[in-house]
Parts: structure tokens; C-alpha cells; sequence
């Protein structure tokens, strides 16, 4: 499939797709209530379909001052390899040079073995010296 097959969009996904897409990166499927929600609070989302549907998305959460994180940062592996990561990081690089300011932090959980793409882009790895190691809580 060539890139100009792709169509990208601000467009949020419905649940449905978002769930969908989830699974098909082996991450859980969320209830409907709690998918929902994180779709209407993202500061930003940027989704890439293909005559199929949702293919690929990316968001970013926070203040929307001081801290941005990217979240939920998917393609389906069928389209992986084909630049629309890259694609999509330029879209919240975009985003980001518009609205956040000197000083912000952004950050991510990177998914295993997926490092070396956002270190293409820019990303370091906190290795705990001088800031600490990155930590999370589920719930």
C-alpha cells in the first residue's frame, strides 16, 4: 500500500476502532466507559486510516503547559514498516512546537523493543542518573 493510501485526521476513533486497534498491538481491550473518556481528554490525537479503517494512532495527554505525554502510540502490524509512525510523530512534533513552551517535558513509556524510534526522534532513555528511573502504577 503506498502513503498517499493513508489518510491522517484529528478525527478521534470510536471506541470500538480504538479497542480494536489496542488488540491488534497486544495491549487489553478497555470498557467502554474508560476508553471513551481517554479519547474526549486527550490534549491531542492524530489517527491514519486506510480504505479499511483505523490503522494507526497516536495521542498526546497532560497540562497542556508543563508536561505532554504520548500516549497509546499504535500501528496495526500489517502497516508497520511503512513510515506512518514517522508520520505520525511529526504531527505531535507539530503540535508540540506549537504549544509547548520552553521548559516542558514531554515524555512516553516506550513498548518493548520500540526504543530506538523515539530515540530517531529525540527521546532519551532515563537510565536513572540524573532524574531517576521512570515509574508507573496500574490500577
Amino acid at each position: 500500500m503506498s502513503a498517499s493510501e493513508y489518510h491522517f485526521s484529528e478525527e478521534s476513533p470510536s471506541v470500538i476502532e480504538f479497542n480494536t486497534l489496542r488488540q491488534s498491538v497486544g495491549w487489553p481491550w478497555l470498557n467502554d466507559t474508560l476508553a471513551d473518556s481517554a479519547l474526549d481528554n486527550s490534549l491531542y490525537l492524530i489517527a491514519v486510516r486506510d480504505h479499511h479503517g483505523l490503522v494507526g494512532l497516536a495521542r498526546l495527554v497532560g497540562d497542556g503547559a508543563m508536561y505532554f505525554y504520548i500516549q497509546d502510540f499504535m500501528i496495526k502490524p500489517s502497516h508497520q514498516g511503512k513510515g506512518l509512525g514517522d508520520q505520525l510523530m511529526c504531527h505531535l512534533e507539530d503540535y508540540l512546537r506549537s504549544n509547548a513552551a520552553e521548559g516542558a517535558t514531554i515524555g512516553l513509556f516506550a513498548a518493548q523493543n520500540k526504543e530506538a524510534f523515539y530515540q530517531r526522534h529525540g527521546f532519551i532513555e532515563r537510565t536513572g542518573d540524573p532524574w531517576g528511573h521512570g515509574m508507573c502504577k496500574f490500577v
